[in-house]
């Protein structure tokens, strides 16, 4: 069940839900935009989703506020993501949306939009990098 619905049935979008494909799409590329930012990624051959689909993912931490305030701000970035996302994302991709401590919640409906197309056409001129998982902070000893 997919809470982003494209009217494009050659377009299909689905929203991510396991944390492996969150933690892949931040080890991918990102654009940082006033309004969020945006991580994405192509999905090889060896990933189980179907290679047509887009799938996009929503995450809000504590520290934009409340949960009325990371609600909001998680809603709104899933109307932009209906908006742009159909027409401007490319199948086979993963796109993770960051909301912005008071910036995600109180910014222009149209600047962010605006924010998501610019994000996407950069993003897609990217040379795509291979996957990096994410360190763990521990540094190797270093040998006698």
């Amino acid at each position: 069940m997919a809470a982003i619905r494209s009217d494009d049935p050659a377009r299909p979008v689905a929203t991510l839900r396991q944390r492996p494909d969150y933690l892949r799409a931040a080890s991918a590329q990102r654009k940082s935009m006033p309004g969020f930012l945006l991580q994405a990624r192509a999905r090889g051959d060896a990933d189980p989703a179907p290679v047509d689909l887009i799938r996009v993912g929503f995450t809000c931490s504590k520290k934009l506020g409340n949960a009325v305030a990371r609600n909001r701000a998680k809603r709104r970035l899933r109307d932009i993501a209906r908006a742009v996302v159909p027409a401007a994302g490319r199948p086979g991709w993963d796109y993770v949306l960051v909301g912005r401590p008071e910036v995600t919640a109180n910014r222009n409906f149209a600047d962010l939009r605006a924010d998501l197309e610019a994000a996407l056409a950069v993003i897609h001129d990217l040379p795509i990098l291979p996957y990096r998982p994410r360190s763990k902070g521990k540094k190797p000893k270093a040998k006698a």
